[in-house]
């Protein structure tokens, strides 16, 4: 599919904006609070330098009974380790941390731990281990049968084993139960070098459990040439199957995005180009993509990019016809990481947004499949904080933003914006 919609070109400085927001969360402070729904205050003090370190990276879901579960690293413990919390009363109240893995874990920006459950309530958890050398990782594996009290022993679900990136990893499970991993990899790319051949960027690549995240089969080339430092979207679509959302290296150095449904076999068709600036930069902007399938089997995803007005955060999905539709801007020059869910008619788009001192996470909502929308700040913050997730119970969608001052906000949509 084509869309003529062009609305941007590259700039220095839009990479420096997006630094700009990803530093935002950094700031020293002490209160945070949810608009409407009370305030809550730390009288310690944080250190601007204890900021910068803190790992607040982590991904939220509900289970099939409506247990709210969140995963991410410990960021009270020094060896960083992979922790785990649940909530049954929809985040009013959290249970005790435990920690689930030994090992050491990646969980800031862009790179984050997931959360997944299986058909007989399985919970899988997908995370990046860091290795010896500099910005290099692997992709691991646990899942646990019992609930949470007991995980598996971490396998690795690729089988390239060279010490490069593998990382930044997004997991699905379809509609049959089989689980979806997939990540960014760098093997192509240290081909190339070997061979003094030119690679722009990474590749993806994903692998496939048909047994529960007992096994893994694959190392499935998705495509070469991607983003190397943002995040993927993965969502399960009309037809139940898994489709990939990525930040694309389109020739000669376009970084602009693009789709393409998963299979089990690793046979996969077309990818299509899915954002349309015609953004030419040679640099990764640390800001990848959202993704969510309507009942309609309309496609809705959020981006950020440059553009003629020096770049920004977007949403759009498709029209009737396939094409996408004119995208929207989120907020302003200092908006970031936004997400986006969709439950029937209602669309919900959730994004950070910083002031110079608090930073907001600014939510719009359409009640009418996206004709017509309100919009809201939904939680603040003056501390550290993850970028905004939702999550979606039944029919209902939530807000999940965990921060360093607490544990997470937890917003039942459209909330304020109502």
């Amino acid at each position: 599919m084509t869309n003529s919609n062009t609305y941007g070109h590259s700039s220095l400085a839009v990479v420096f904006t997006a630094l700009l927001v990803m530093a935002a969360g950094s700031q020293a402070g002490e209160q945070e609070h949810v608009h409407g729904e009370g305030t809550d205050t730390a009288p310690v003090a944080h250190p601007t330098s204890h900021k910068m370190r803190a790992q607040l990276g982590s991904s939220a879901a509900f289970d099939s009974h409506g247990v709210l579960w969140m995963v991410g690293r410990d960021s009270s413990d020094l060896g960083g380790y992979l922790v785990l919390q649940k909530s049954a009363d929809d985040g009013k109240t959290w249970g005790s941390k435990s920690r689930i893995s030994s090992e050491p874990v990646v969980a800031s920006g862009d790179e984050r731990p997931r959360v997944n459950f299986g058909w007989h309530d399985e919970i899988y958890v997908t995370y990046s281990r860091p290795l010896e050398k500099p910005y290099t990782s692997e992709v691991r594996f646990i899942r646990s049968d019992d609930g949470g009290a007991h995980f598996s022993a971490p396998l690795t679900v690729h089988r390239d084993k060279q010490v490069i990136t593998h990382g930044f990893a997004s997991t699905e499970v379809d509609s049959e139960g089989i689980i979806y991993v997939t990540w960014v990899d760098k093997r192509d790319q240290q081909d190339a070098k070997d061979s003094g051949a030119a690679y722009p960027g990474a590749a993806q690549y994903y692998a496939v459990s048909k047994d529960g995240g007992r096994s893994f089969s694959g190392d499935y080339k998705i495509s070469d040439h991607t983003c190397e430092c943002c995040r993927s979207s993965i969502a399960v679509n009309q037809r139940g199957r898994p489709a990939l959302l990525w930040r694309h290296i389109f020739a000669p150095n376009i970084r602009d995005h693009a789709i393409v449904e998963l299979t089990q076999d690793g046979k996969l068709g077309q990818l299509e180009r899915a954002s349309f600036d015609n953004w030419a930069i040679d640099a990764c902007p640390h800001q990848g993509p959202s993704l969510a399938f309507g009942p309609d089997g309309r496609r809705h995803q959020t981006w950020y990019s440059g553009g003629t007005d020096n770049g920004g955060l977007y949403y759009a999905s498709q029209n009737r016809d396939g094409n996408l539709g004119v995208p929207m801007r989120l907020g302003t020059d200092q908006a970031g990481y936004a997400d986006v869910a969709v439950s029937e008619s209602q669309v919900e788009v959730v994004w950070k947004e910083f002031d110079g001192v608090t930073t907001h996470v600014n939510g719009m909502s359409s009640q009418d499949a996206g004709l017509t929308w309100k919009t809201c700040v939904l939680a603040s913050t003056t501390g550290a904080s993850d970028q905004p997730r939702l999550a979606t119970k039944g029919r209902r969608i939530f807000l999940v933003w965990r921060t360093e001052l607490k544990d997470a906000f937890v917003v039942r949509l459209p909330g304020g914006c109502s």
